[in-house]
């Protein structure tokens, strides 16, 4: 009887660790395991907010390449890379869109960092004022057209409700001392700012 009765609580004993298991995995597969870019946003973005936004985009990142192009025929400044350095000298920053990337993507924190960047390349192109009367015209049309970009995104953030009560400040910006400083910050300037948007347009695709 002592032997039946040993028997008998094994089996129990088995039983509860299977339904125990059982219940752990459905538990499992009732929450599936998602990574962050999988979330969807708080609010879904207009989408003629978004397709202006790429417009926008577009519109910069012609105008700079046509910037480019010009820096590099005219003063042989063709390779960015080369002026990292001095870039570090000159004190040029560069904007970050952590918050935007397709693994960490956040929709509020991707907009503030999107108005931030562009406030500070805004900053930057105001500072390259000077640089060639030639390239002047295409100059001035790059800062208006960053400008609206920012505040385009400054109205959406508006809209959803996560806009800072005060606009930021706009960061100290680098002062240019020849004109070779202010040709070759332009370059990087204008390269970092390519670099920035192109992120930019792949967020907002995927924003969409």
């Amino acid at each position: 009887m002592a032997q039946l009765s040993a028997q008998r609580r094994m089996k129990l004993m088995a039983l509860q660790l299977l339904l125990w298991q059982s219940a752990l995995w459905s538990g499992r597969e009732a929450v599936p395991l998602v990574t962050v870019s999988a979330l969807p946003p708080s609010l879904p973005l207009p989408r003629s907010f978004l397709l202006k936004s790429l417009e926008q985009v577009r519109k910069i990142q012609a105008s700079g390449s046509v910037l480019l192009e010009q820096l590099c025929a005219t003063y042989k400044l063709c390779h960015p890379e080369e002026l990292v350095l001095l870039g570090h000298s000159l004190g040029i920053p560069k904007a970050s869109l952590s918050g935007c990337s397709s693994q960490a993507l956040q929709q509020t924190q991707c907009l503030s960092q999107l108005h931030s960047g562009l406030c500070l390349y805004q900053g930057l192109l105001q500072a390259l004022g000077g640089i060639s009367p030639a390239l002047a015209p295409t100059l001035d049309l790059l800062q208006l057209d960053v400008a609206n970009f920012a505040t385009t995104i400054w109205q959406q953030m508006e809209n959803l409700g996560v806009a800072p009560t005060v606009q930021p400040t706009q960061s100290a910006m680098p002062a240019f001392t020849s004109a070779f400083q202010r040709r070759a910050g332009g370059v990087l300037a204008i390269s970092y700012l390519q670099g920035f948007l192109e992120t930019a347009r792949l967020a907002l695709h995927h924003l969409a």
